[in-house]
C-alpha cells in the first residue's frame, strides 16, 4: 500500500511538472520580482521627490500646470509656458526666485497691474488716517486739539522745511507738544 501511494505521489509530480528543482527556481523568480518592484517604486519615489508641479497663469503663451524639476525658478516655469506675452507686466516680479511644488505663478497685464496698483493706493488712502504731507488745513482741523491756528502752522512748517520722515517730526511744529500728538499719533500717518 505504501509502494502504490508512493507511486501515485511521483506520477503526479511528474504529469503537473512539479520538481524539488522548479519549486526553488520559482521561488527565486518570485523573489527577483518583487526586489525589482521594489527599486522600481523607490525610484518613482526619488523622481516624484526631484521633479514638482506649478500652475503658470495670466499673460504667457501657454497657461497650464507644468512638472520641473526641484530646484527650478521662476523663470524656468515662463519659458516652459512659452514666454511671457507682449501685453505682459513682469517688472514685479522676481524670475530669479525658487519654486515649490504646488506654487501658482500669476502674471498680470500691463492694464490688470494698473488696476491692481491703484486699487491698492485706494485702499491706503481710505484707511482714514490723515497724511501729514499732504493733509490740507481742512484736514488738520478734524484732528483733537487741533484748531485753525495750529493746522496753519504744521502746513506752514511743512512748506517751508519739507516732508515729514516721521509722524514724530510733527512735534517740531511749534505748539504741538506731548500731550497732543499724543492725542494724534493713532490718526496720522505720513
Amino acid at each position: 500500500m505504501k509502494q502504490f501511494l508512493c507511486l501515485v505521489l511521483c506520477s503526479l509530480f511528474v504529469f503537473t511538472g512539479c520538481t524539488k528543482t522548479s519549486y526553488f527556481e520559482s521561488t527565486d523568480q518570485v523573489e527577483e520580482q518583487t526586489e525589482t518592484k521594489d527599486e522600481l517604486v523607490q525610484q518613482e519615489d526619488l523622481e516624484s521627490k526631484s521633479e514638482i508641479f506649478v500652475q503658470v497663469a495670466g499673460a504667457v503663451q501657454h497657461p497650464d500646470v507644468y512638472k520641473l524639476p526641484q530646484g527650478s525658478r521662476v523663470f524656468a516655469a515662463i519659458e516652459a509656458a512659452g514666454g511671457l506675452l507682449e501685453s505682459a507686466d513682469d517688472s514685479d516680479l522676481n524670475q530669479a526666485s525658487l519654486l515649490e511644488d504646488g506654487q501658482k505663478i500669476y502674471i498680470y497685464t500691463v492694464e490688470e497691474n494698473k488696476g491692481r496698483l491703484d486699487s491698492e493706493a485706494e485702499a491706503e488712502a481710505n484707511d482714514g488716517l490723515i497724511n501729514i504731507n499732504t493733509a490740507s488745513i481742512e484736514e488738520f482741523k478734524t484732528l483733537p486739539g487741533i484748531g485753525e491756528s495750529k493746522a496753519s502752522q504744521i502746513v506752514s512748517y511743512r512748506d517751508s522745511k519739507g516732508s515729514f520722515s516721521s509722524i514724530e517730526d510733527i512735534k517740531n511744529v511749534s505748539g504741538i507738544g506731548d500731550g497732543i500728538f499724543n492725542q494724534i499719533k493713532s490718526l496720522i500717518k505720513i
